[in-house]
């Protein structure tokens, strides 16, 4: 060990003049030393760390692993029968499979981000009933007030006609055994609950979203009544809950057909019922400028942008040079404000012309008085609401199949198998060619083999002449000038490359 230097502290190998300094400067006077980082030994790490697998070593070991899955050459000239034959045809039929396969799912993957919503009547019965009313009593009208009571019932339903291509078997209008129990309370907004196992096995039958899915806010808002206690009509609100990223549907307390709440009243009110859509893309209204150039009053963002470059295409728009920059004409310009504009800028230029869709709006008047009720008829709208195609759930199932990953991890066992036996079959025919060639003529082929065996030997300890394993005092080496090998960009190159060694300078 060289002197004046700590068992821990190895000295600093010597720099040459021709190899230029990196990293940080030295540090001068006052600047802190930074003291050499030493390996932790195993022994003093804790058992779990010392049985953790390095992620190099992994990386090693399945670098090591054989890959090549094909016949080598020659192998079919040594093998009895029509194996080689029939595992290259294999070989040809699961390069045509894996190719079919892979393009249908990414033709699969592209229908799904291109399904187009369909749309589908949704029927929503409106009624209501009463109790304690002056007439049911047989009391005076305005006695006892506030002894009247009414209960109001929201209740939507699919449409399954035989013309809509995306009804299910079973009918939508059939009870699904939902009743008004419970008693509303209030303000609040009560859904017809039934238990897990009812609803669950309602949900088994009927494969269809249900009323609350369609809508984020449900909203009753009543007119102003004079003789009606202000408590009394307020606006009754119900929103969906946010899900998180990962739920696969609305919870049991979010997911109903039917709503109905209940409050005192011994008259007559009107009411309005707004019904906010939930879609998804979302679709905007879309201003008079942006409207005339889609030819639609409402449209998604992607649907904007799509129609936005078909308007571009078709007008012939695109600047011949740069693709990207687009003349606006005069409906363009309307939208825009300009006369170019880089088409990537279009997404972020169309949200003053889009504004959310206006909320549906439903009247309705809650009748309390004896002669409706003697025969009650709910009032009946039909509404259009957005659907997924059916198709698209088939789509997703095909492409989330657990079974397609636990296949592939099957397939890449057996891969490594395949390539394993490859693997053998080559050891095996090297074998096979080395005892062939020494039968033919012994001595020959081992006077070569132990040449070749030396000449490996010496290239591993460096030994080898110069020139690759060839006479270093052959007449190229002896050559100079411009056409000898001494005047090439590689010999400067290992020339200027041992000069910058510290050991050549070291030894000038």
């Amino acid at each position: 060990m060289p002197p004046n230097y700590g068992r821990g502290f190895p000295q600093a190998a010597q720099r040459s003049p021709a190899t230029p300094r990196r990293g940080p400067p030295a540090p001068g006077p006052g600047m802190p030393v930074p003291m050499p980082q030493h390996a932790v030994p195993p022994h003093y790490m804790p058992a779990a760390q010392r049985n953790m697998v390095h992620p190099n070593d992994a990386a090693l070991r399945r670098s090591r692993k054989p890959t090549d899955r094909n016949i080598p050459d020659g192998l079919d000239e040594v093998i009895i029968g029509e194996g080689v034959q029939q595992y290259k045809s294999l070989r040809d039929l699961e390069k045509r499979l894996d190719a079919a396969v892979v393009r249908k799912r990414l033709d699969i993957q592209d229908s799904i981000s291109k399904t187009v919503k369909k749309y589908r009547t949704m029927r929503i019965w409106i009624s209501n009933t009463v109790e304690s009313q002056p007439w049911q009593d047989g009391s005076a009208p305005g006695g006892n007030p506030g002894s009247g009571r009414y209960k109001v019932r929201i209740e939507g339903r699919l449409l399954d006609g035989d013309t809509d291509p995306t009804a299910s078997e079973e009918s939508g209008d059939e009870d699904d055994g939902e009743g008004e129990s419970g008693q509303a309370n209030g303000d609040a907004m009560d859904h017809d609950g039934a238990d897990a196992k009812k609803a669950e096995k309602a949900a088994s039958k009927r494969s269809k979203q249900r009323f609350s899915q369609f809508f984020k806010t449900i909203t009753v808002e009543f007119d102003r009544a004079s003789s009606v206690n202000p408590e009394d009509i307020k606006p009754v609100h119900w929103a969906k809950p946010q899900l998180p990223p990962n739920a696969v549907s609305l919870p049991p307390t979010a997911d109903f057909d039917s709503i109905q709440f209940a409050r005192a009243s011994q008259e007559n009110l009107n009411v309005t019922i707004s019904l906010v859509r939930d879609e998804t893309p979302e679709r905007y209204k879309l201003s008079k400028a942006l409207a005339e150039v889609l030819d639609v009053e409402e449209e998604t963002r992607s649907g904007i942008v799509l129609g936005i470059w078909d308007y571009i295409r078709a007008m012939g728009l695109q600047e011949n040079e740069e693709k990207r920059l687009v003349r606006c004409d005069h409906r363009l310009r309307s939208i825009f404000g300009r006369d170019q504009m880089f088409f990537p800028q279009i997404p972020e230029s169309i949200g003053p012309h889009t504004s959310p869709l206006d909320p549906i709006k439903l009247p309705y008047t809650i009748r309390v008085d004896e002669d409706f009720h003697k025969d009650p008829t709910p009032t009946v709208y039909d509404i259009q609401v957005a659907v997924e195609d059916p198709l698209r759930a088939k789509m997703l199932a095909l492409t989330q199949n657990p079974q397609y990953t636990t296949g592939l991890r099957q397939i890449t066992a057996m891969d490594e198998q395949v390539a394993l036996i490859i693997q053998a079959l080559t050891h095996s025919r090297a074998r096979h060619s080395f005892y062939t060639a020494l039968s033919k003529d012994p001595a020959t082929f081992v006077r070569r083999w132990i040449n070749s065996q030396r000449r490996d030997l010496e290239t591993i300890l460096g030994e080898a002449p110069r020139g690759g394993g060839e006479d270093g005092s052959g007449p190229e080496f002896r050559r100079g000038g411009t056409d000898g090998v001494w005047d090439t960009v590689v010999a400067r190159e290992a020339v200027r490359y041992m000069l910058a060694k510290p050991e050549a300078v070291m030894g000038r």
